[in-house]
Order: C-alpha cells, then sequence, then structure tokens
C-alpha cells in the first residue's frame, strides 16, 4: 500500500522527457524530405534518415556506425577527414553553416549532385556534425529542359527570320529576271523583223531566254518552299516532278563533283500529294545526300522512283559513310541535328509532312552502302479521301 498514490493524487504515464524527445527526434528525421546524416567528431554516422535510404540507396542498418565517406564520391572521401580535423584543428568554416553544391554517390557507383547544409552541435558525446541534403537531379532536368526550350524558341526565330528573308530574295530576284527575259524577247522580235542578227546569234540569244525562263520557274519554286500557305494537294505526275526536284538541288554544284542520276519506273500512276511540301522533303533529302557524299571517294547521289505495294517510293540514295549507329535513335527528332550547319529541323519536319500524307520516311542502310532514305506516299487514295481529316 505504501507504493500507492496518496488520495487526491493522480497517476502519470508520461515517459521520461528524453524518452519523448528522442521519438520527437526520430519522427522529424524520418519525415523530412530532404535526407539528413548525423556522425561525430571521428566521422562516423550517428543517424541517417529514410529520406537518406531513397537517396544513397544503403539502409540505416548498412551506414550507423561507419564513417561517412562511403556515400561520397572518391575524391571528396580521400579528403573529407582532413578537412574536418582541419576545422576542429583550427576553427575555420569552409562549408559549416554556408552550404554548397557537392557531388554524392550512390550504392550502385552513380555520382549525382546534391546540396549540402552543414550545422553542428556541442554535445556531452563531443561535436557532432548534421548534414542535409537535397537531391538537385530535378532542379538540373528542370534547367536542362530550360535551356532546350529557350534554344528551340531561337531557332524557330531563325526560321521565320530566314522565311521572310526567302521570299523577300525570292521577289526581288524576280523582278529584275522579268526584265532581262522581255528585253532578250524584244531583241528577238526586233532582228527577226529586219533580219539584224544571223540564225547563230539568234540561236544563242533564244538560249537565254529559256535559261531565263527556267531560273524563273526556280525562283517561284523557292517563293513557294518559305511562303506560309496552307496545304493544298493534287494529283501529281511524279515523272517531271522529281526531275524539277533535282535540277534544284545541282543549282550550284557544278564544281561539287556530286553527279546525280534520276531512275523513274514506266507507268507511274498519279500521286495525290501537295507538291510543294513534298519537293521540300524531296530536296532536303538530295542537299542532305549531295553533304553525305562530298568527301567520299565516290560522290554519287541517286533518285528511283518507283510502285510498292500501293505506295510511290522515292529512294534517295547516296555513296557516302552511311548515318552512324548512335545517331540513328535520334535521326527524326527536332533540334537532334549533328550537323555545324542548319536548323536541325529538316528530317523531323520531312517525316510529318510524309506521315501527314498518309505516308512515311524511313532511313534504309546496310554496311558500307551509304544511307537510302525512302519517301513512301499511297497512290491508292483519291485527292477526296487524302484531305481527310486523320482518322
Amino acid at each position: 500500500m505504501a507504493d500507492e498514490p496518496a488520495r487526491g493524487e493522480e497517476k502519470t504515464t508520461e515517459e521520461p522527457v528524453w524518452t519523448v524527445s528522442g521519438a520527437r527526434l526520430e519522427s522529424v528525421l524520418d519525415t523530412a524530405v530532404d535526407g539528413i546524416v548525423v556522425i561525430n567528431d571521428r566521422m562516423q554516422v550517428l543517424a541517417y534518415n529514410k529520406a537518406c535510404e531513397h537517396l544513397f540507396g544503403y539502409s540505416v542498418s548498412e551506414v550507423l556506425g561507419r564513417n561517412v565517406s562511403m556515400i561520397m564520391p572518391a575524391h571528396y572521401a580521400a579528403a573529407h577527414d582532413g578537412y574536418v580535423q582541419h576545422y576542429l584543428d583550427t576553427g575555420e568554416k569552409r562549408i559549416i553553416g554556408i552550404g554548397r553544391e557537392v557531388a554524392a554517390r550512390h550504392k550502385d557507383g552513380t555520382e549525382f549532385p546534391v546540396e549540402l547544409s552543414v550545422g553542428e552541435a556541442v554535445t556531452p558525446d563531443g561535436r557532432q556534425f548534421i548534414g542535409i541534403l537535397r537531391d538537385l537531379r530535378p532542379r538540373k532536368q528542370i534547367e536542362r529542359s530550360l535551356a532546350q526550350a529557350q534554344a528551340q524558341l531561337v531557332h524557330m526565330t531563325r526560321i521565320s527570320a530566314i522565311d521572310e528573308m526567302g521570299a523577300a530574295i525570292a521577289h526581288e530576284l524576280n523582278q529584275p529576271l522579268t526584265a532581262v527575259l522581255l528585253y532578250l524577247q524584244a531583241v528577238v522580235r526586233k532582228s527577226r523583223d529586219k533580219s539584224l542578227l544571223d540564225a547563230q546569234m539568234l540561236g544563242v540569244i533564244e538560249k537565254a531566254m529559256r535559261e531565263a525562263e527556267r531560273a524563273g520557274e526556280i525562283i517561284q519554286r523557292m517563293r513557294q518552299l518559305v511562303e506560309k500557305r496552307e496545304p493544298e494537294r493534287s494529283d501529281t505526275d511524279v515523272a517531271p516532278f522529281a526531275r524539277s526536284c533535282v535540277e534544284l538541288v545541282e543549282l550550284g554544284s557544278a564544281d561539287s563533283g556530286v553527279s546525280f542520276q534520276v531512275r523513274i519506273d514506266p507507268d507511274m500512276p498519279l500521286v495525290s500529294m501537295d507538291p510543294v511540301q513534298i519537293r521540300q522533303v524531296l530536296v532536303n533529302l538530295l542537299r542532305n545526300a549531295r553533304e553525305a557524299v562530298s568527301a567520299a571517294p565516290v560522290r554519287q547521289v541517286s533518285l528511283h522512283v518507283t510502285m510498292d505495294e500501293g505506295y510511290a517510293e522515292f529512294r534517295v540514295a547516296d555513296s557516302g559513310p552511311g548515318v552512324p549507329k548512335e545517331v540513328v535513335p535520334e535521326l527524326f527528332r527536332a533540334f537532334s541535328s549533328q550537323k555545324r550547319k542548319g536548323l536541325g529541323l529538316g528530317l523531323a519536319i520531312s517525316r510529318t509532312i510524309a506521315q501527314n500524307h498518309g505516308g512515311d520516311l524511313v532511313l534504309r542502310q546496310a554496311a558500307g552502302k551509304g544511307a537510302t532514305f525512302v519517301l513512301r506516299l499511297p497512290v491508292e487514295c483519291g485527292i477526296d479521301s487524302a484531305l481527310a481529316p486523320d482518322q
């Protein structure tokens, strides 16, 4: 009975203060989003929360009592004990109370960036250091995504400027070229009326007129490529269309040593297409092929148009070294070009155009045989169904 409480007194069930404080501390550690590590002045881990388990891959039992350097890259771990001892000897702070970005090491050996803040506590058991670690990988990913978005914005600005400049140049060139053609026509008419020039000179002037007309047609195609307009599909004869695409690419290629070959299977049917958009695709493929063979022993580019199971296939092949294997997975992604020149949009836009026509653009290549890009366009559907919205 002596142990019973006196009348009026309540029996308390409260745990000792240190036990409650310890439970609270453990709850705080395990609830924290950031990793928390506590070490002593001998660099042994005293506390290691659940966030650290997720961050580093080690369980609590694997880390407690061991040197904290096990979660550091080798170059940090080798110098860490010396840094701590230097602080204990001199009191000079290099990271305590400051915080900075450092590298950490996962259990699987991978290294990753963390933001580390270090605090100090003086306890009856000696000095202890509390490290709070925040994983910087999500922030780094956001920064990379932002940088890519900014780069893409710059690219799109350049594209818009190029479109406007191309349309302006084509327009300005068309006017003097038209004037030259009119002057030549006037000379021919006058000479025929009054016999001012012999037949040989008239032949030369007539050839110049044909070249001026051809140049005018080329400029008109260039204007169509850069002008902003809605797609307009029509049944197109692929033979003259394919040859005109090669003629565009041959301009300025006379000194390159590149030979172009065009083969078109007989009896090719009409193909429902937007000729401006498909010309853009073929010209891009032919120019890429021309660049691919610029340093090859044999500089040859071919365009072969054939039928295959209801599709018209435009095969652009080159004698170059082919597309490297590591580049192939990213080949048709926007802004992934490996070339110093260009915007990195050509193949991505080309495939989109092909797919919007109900076809596709694919790469076919064999070792040592260069690259072959195949543009497939359906010929079974008419214009009405080709213009129908995607299903």
